[in-house]
């Protein structure tokens, strides 16, 4: 391992961490607005890293691509949900959409933090910039790659809502399968670009934009 791959991990795994936690505990949160109080009970409410972990997920593989240098993504351990609680059919898409809009948040935060950087010494602003960087772009990933409509990803909840209900009991059975579906998708040439990083560089251009404007009245 050299320096540069120790210093991926060092920069990249705690704001991916962060990024998956906060996004489970979106999920969390908006099912607790919607009547159900499974992961309160469960203690999944909370940023501390410890019940959200997994180990393969949330360390292991985002660890192993960042040291072979391919895109690093992972995710938490899913907080608990029981949609018998809901008040209304539609709130488990809000409990799903939740996810992704908490990454894509937090990455518009990551891109304010890049475009404040040209008002800091550059002793401060240099690495502030490298981590609003890494943090825009593990955002938008997540976001991205969350809204896929495959499951276990938080797109196929919208997916399911939107078919007839004979498909989207058919599509229901997929389950866990679609994590294998998912890796093929990614092998296969062109399609990772196409899903994922046409998209990304769209994604991290408006938000850079938004971020840039919401500095435009301070004189440089």
């Amino acid at each position: 391992m050299n320096t540069s791959q120790i210093g991926a991990v060092l920069l990249y795994l705690p704001i991916l961490l962060l990024s998956v936690i906060v996004h489970e505990c979106s999920h969390g949160l908006v099912a607790l607005w919607r009547g159900d109080p499974t992961a309160k009970f469960a203690g999944r409410l909370t940023l501390n890293p410890i019940p959200h972990i997994d180990l393969y997920g949330s360390i292991i593989l985002p660890g192993l691509l960042m040291l072979w240098n391919l895109p690093a993504f992972g995710w938490a351990k899913p907080v608990p949900v029981d949609a018998r609680n809901f008040h209304h059919s539609y709130d488990g898409v809000l409990v799903a959409i939740a996810g992704p809009l908490s990454n894509l948040i937090l990455g518009f935060l990551f891109a304010v933090l890049v475009a404040s950087t040209r008002f800091m010494p550059l002793s401060v602003g240099a690495p502030a910039y490298v981590i609003g960087q890494a943090g825009l772009v593990v955002n938008c990933v997540l976001c991205l790659f969350n809204l896929l409509p495959i499951p276990p990803l938080d797109g196929h909840w919208v997916a399911l809502r939107l078919l007839p209900p004979n498909l989207a009991r058919a599509y229901a059975h997929i389950g866990f399968m679609g994590i294998l579906l998912i890796f093929v998708l990614f092998l296969l040439p062109g399609v990772s670009d196409t899903l994922i990083g046409v998209p990304l560089r769209y994604l991290t251009g408006v938000l850079l934009h938004l971020a840039e404007n919401l500095f435009r009245w301070i004189p440089s």
